[in-house]
């Protein structure tokens, strides 16, 4: 099976993953009780979808190298960041053990494909 050319940062399978599960969350997280709407909540939904979103501006910083890998930096962080959130919903109660795991790996996963690429981003940058 021959892969597909990357032509946009959709095309990632670090985006398709993160993008896939900021949504899952979004779904789970109607159900967290109102007193967290601004606090947890909030916090893992921004940080979840901003994952995405550093990741696309990355993609569009490929021209400059330093600019790449900061924005790839701050999607790691966010990923990081939505890590911590997801334990706090499992330890209070919101979130069962197993959607916690699946959610925790699949931030794994993303963190993985994101330090292999900081750590290599020649092949991604644009030359002039």
């Amino acid at each position: 099976m021959k892969k597909e050319p990357i032509k946009s940062h959709e095309d990632l399978e670090a985006y398709k993953m993160a993008f896939d599960t900021a949504m899952k969350i979004f779904e789970l997280s109607k159900k967290f009780p109102v007193e967290e709407r601004y606090s947890l909540t909030d916090q893992i939904r921004r940080s979840s979808r901003s994952v995405c979103a550093n990741l696309a501006e990355a993609w569009r910083k490929r021209r400059y190298e330093a600019a790449f890998i900061a924005k790839l930096n701050d999607s790691e962080a966010e990923a990081a960041e939505t890590q911590t959130w997801i334990k706090f919903a499992v330890k209070c109660g919101y979130l069962d053990v197993e959607k916690g795991r699946e959610f925790y790996g699949a931030y794994n996963q993303i963190l993985g494909i994101l330090v292999t690429i900081i750590n290599n981003p020649s092949p991604w940058i644009i030359k002039r």
